[in-house]
């Protein structure tokens, strides 16, 4: 089974909480905090495995996650790091993500290795808070929460020439012959429902790989027939060869099937659609010499090259390959996605605003993961600990915002579930 298309959901490890720990040792007078740190929780990567070629694997295994930091201990000591995963992909898997659509990363090169999600960083024990006049805080930083999202996993073929043209115009049978693979081969629509790749071999010892993309009809743009799920395939390819059926035996019409899948093409993009192609001119053995004529003026009239070949004789085949070998000495391998200011997400990466206020009929609700990073850090028990909490209240903004709204002295403040009175 050929698998090109899935979802997963990822998660980073959360990262661990600092520790509220206090040296008593006998004989020692001033032991002050000595909480350790969290540690940071793993990442999430993604690597190219070579000994993976679908993505069937995701197929029932949706999730992913990293391990979580472990938590902070007296006498200083740090919780250790949660362990990084590292996700194999075959080499040509796009990811997305699957709430914004952006590419997130492009495994396209043997050994590949690309960080996805960073783990929340480890929370600061008691030591760490220590002044002159605060000399035993009672409270410590709780570790970040890790991240979770869902993305799009996109098999893309890396072949350097794709096949285009209707179901049953003899790109299968073509493979077969110029190529090793077996594809099958049979004499109605849509015989090819998969992909099939083969490896060329010039007479100058040079090769290179070519993709039989199943038919792709008027409307594939649009997802009829195998639609979209085969069109992401040929977009990696630098040079397409465009297999026209010259014999006139199914009644249809060589330059109305050329301008079809050209305009498809287009629709689905024009970057694509822009790309180097060659007519071939198929089943020449067969010919219709008035359909073939069509075409060949439609070649000079769009300045491109047309062969004919018969894949039962093998008549043309060499000089076909031949040219597409000098061709492509011509072609750069070009990057199709660029990845541009790549996003590995983060807590302080997101684009959500750090809080936000709603006013209810008895209390003001403060939201947002800036403000609830600070709650979780505090020790609601402990004065030293909501004067943090006040002090990073002030300096997000929210003591003004608040204002803004509204509040008056003996209102609720709920934040997560914790409920405070507001005074001045």
């Amino acid at each position: 089974m050929f698998v090109d298309y899935t979802k997963i959901k990822i998660k980073s490890g959360d990262g661990g909480n600092g520790a509220v720990s206090f040296r008593r040792e006998k004989y020692v007078a001033a032991g002050g905090p000595d909480g350790g740190d969290g540690g940071n929780g793993g990442d999430v990567y993604f690597i190219v495995d070579k000994n993976k070629n679908t993505l069937i694997d995701f197929r029932y295994n949706k999730k992913f996650k990293a391990t979580n930091g472990e938590n902070g201990s007296g006498g200083k000591c740090s919780g250790k790091s949660g362990e990084d995963i590292y996700i194999g992909v075959p080499i040509g898997t796009v990811i997305k993500d699957e709430k914004s659509g952006k590419i997130l990363a492009d495994l396209s090169k043997e050994g590949q290795t690309e960080c996805i999600l960073k783990g929340g960083r480890g929370g600061k024990g008691n030591q760490h808070f220590a002044t002159s006049t605060r000399q035993a805080p009672r409270f410590a930083i709780d570790g970040e929460k890790g991240t979770e999202i869902e993305v799009i996993l996109e098999l893309k073929m890396l072949a350097d020439v794709g096949l285009l043209g209707f179901p049953n115009v003899g790109k299968s049978t073509f493979l077969s012959i110029v190529t090793d693979a077996k594809p099958k081969i049979a004499n109605y629509q849509f015989t090819t429902l998969e992909p099939n790749l083969g490896v060329v071999k010039s007479k100058d010892g040079s090769s290179f790989v070519i993709a039989d993309i199943p038919g792709i009809i008027e409307g594939a743009s649009e997802g009829i027939g195998l639609g979209l799920q085969f069109l992401r395939h040929i977009e990696r390819t630098r040079l397409l060869l465009h297999l026209v059926d010259v014999s006139g035996m199914d009644g249809r019409k060589p330059v109305r099937d050329f301008e079809i899948i050209n305009e498809e093409l287009k629709k689905y993009s024009e970057k694509l659609a822009s790309r180097k192609q060659i007519i071939v001119a198929t089943k020449c053995d067969i010919i219709d010499n008035e359909l073939y004529k069509e075409l060949e003026d439609l070649a000079k009239e769009k300045n491109m090259e047309i062969f004919k070949i018969s894949s039962a004789t093998g008549e043309g085949i060499n000089n076909l390959l031949t040219y597409v070998t000098n061709t492509l000495k011509t072609l750069p391998k070009e990057e199709l996605y660029e990845v541009e200011e790549r996003k590995i997400y983060k807590l302080e990466d997101d684009d959500e605003e750090p809080f936000k206020i709603t006013k209810t009929k008895d209390k003001f609700v403060i939201t947002g993961k800036a403000i609830e990073n600070v709650i979780r850090k505090i020790n609601i028990d402990d004065n030293e600990s909501m004067y943090y909490l006040q002090k990073s209240m002030q300096n997000l903004g929210v003591d003004e915002a608040l204002r803004k709204e509204g509040i008056h002295e003996g209102d609720i403040v709920k934040i997560l579930d914790y409920e405070l009175e507001w005074y001045e």
